[in-house]
């Protein structure tokens, strides 16, 4: 159906993602989960139909689409596979910095590698912080016109296949999350090495790996922003990227639905009817309908208003939470009203139901994205 609370130009947005998805994600998306092999030749398709650099300025070459439109492509991304659509919005994620803070010259160099057809990493999280992005213990040391840094990241999306990264390192670590700091790192730097790459339970076919940082060294002007800025750019890193992560979360979600109103018009009960007959299937796919369609208008709201410039902090936090918790429930209703077929491994919502979980974690946990909600409710 023509969603008409889209512009025409959102529409043919939305048309060509979905086709896209058609014919590039869905056909393949069942054999790349099994190998738990990451799929390169979706970066030289998207990077034909120019939706490779969705988040980069016009300027710098990319498609400089506004944040709702990101939002679009995003869902019909992850109605395709959640795997894929991390990976595919993964250079939305790492633009997001040099949105934020970065300098013309630190704008060429990232966007250019990113528009060429390469693609971005991010790198946070590490071992023994978790949501804790304070407790960062790589660090970064002036020395003369280079920072060297040293540590270890986790969970790296990306970064095995990343020709160009973000990474967060602690240029003053007596100063906890004040002297945090984000900088540029490319691939082909001495020092840099890609450790294991973690067995997932979902999204098994996004790269993401452990991300060695070894004496790592870096020109000066590699430092996005100010040292000490780099939790403030994480942090509005993470509200812009926040619904995205909704949005993939709600295809996921429109996904399981679609997949259980099939089976429960297709699959016959003793009588010979279709069991979506039944009220209390009926009833189920009712209410699953209900909060895919609240998911979905509840993550654009929150990008309409930052596409207006007012604060939208919560609210991103509002669609992160909700959207990801409804592709959790969506999800596993859908295996259970499918039954045996649900839980087979053949089945197309048991994969559903294995990706949806870390959209509940990824990108801020959602006890996280609770803390920010109800701190910036108690603080109004």
């Amino acid at each position: 159906m023509v969603d008409m609370t889209l512009t025409p130009e959102q529409q043919k947005v939305q048309q060509l993602a979905r086709d896209f998805t058609k014919k590039h994600i869905i056909p393949v998306a069942s054999q790349y989960d099994e190998s738990s092999s990451f799929p390169e030749f979706i970066l030289t398709e998207v990077k034909k139909i120019g939706l490779n650099c969705m988040a980069v300025p016009k300027e710098y070459g990319g498609a400089g689409f506004d944040s709702v439109t990101q939002s679009i492509v995003a869902e019909e991304w992850g109605y395709g596979c959640a795997a894929f659509a991390t990976t595919l919005c993964g250079n939305g994620l790492s633009s997001y910095p040099l949105a934020i803070a970065g300098t013309e010259e630190q704008k060429k160099l990232y966007y250019g590698r990113l528009v060429s057809g390469g693609i971005g990493g991010f790198a946070l999280t590490e071992p023994g912080a978790g949501s804790d992005a304070g407790a960062c213990s790589t660090v970064a040391k002036l020395e003369g016109d280079e920072w060297v840094i040293n540590g270890t990241k986790c969970f790296a999306t990306n970064c095995g296949y990343a020709s160009i990264m973000v990474v967060f390192a602690s240029t003053d670590p007596s100063k906890g999350v004040k002297g945090l700091s984000a900088f540029i790192v490319e691939k082909e730097r001495d020092g840099v090495v890609v450790g294991a790459q973690e067995h997932k339970m979902g999204i098994r076919s996004s790269n993401t790996v452990e991300l060695l940082l070894r004496n790592v060294r870096v020109p000066k002007a590699h430092l996005l922003g100010q040292a000490g800025e780099g939790m403030k750019i994480a942090m509005k890193t993470l509200d812009m990227a926040r619904p995205i992560v909704a949005s993939m979360a709600v295809g996921v979600a429109q996904r399981a639905l679609d997949e259980a109103l099939k089976f429960a018009k297709e699959y016959l009960d003793i009588t010979g009817k279709p069991i979506g007959t039944h009220q209390a299937v009926g009833f189920k796919l009712a209410d699953m309908a209900i909060q895919v369609e609240a998911a979905r208008r509840l993550v654009r709201h929150a990008l309409r208003m930052k596409d207006v410039g007012v604060p939208y902090t919560k609210e991103a936090a509002m669609a992160k939470t909700f959207c990801t918790d409804t592709a959790m429930r969506v999800a596993a209703d859908a295996v259970e009203l499918m039954g045996q077929h649900g839980y087979s491994r053949n089945s197309t919502v048991e994969k559903l139901m294995r990706d949806a979980k870390v959209t509940q974690i990824y990108e801020g946990t959602n006890q996280v994205q609770r803390i920010v909600i109800s701190g910036l409710l108690l603080n109004s």
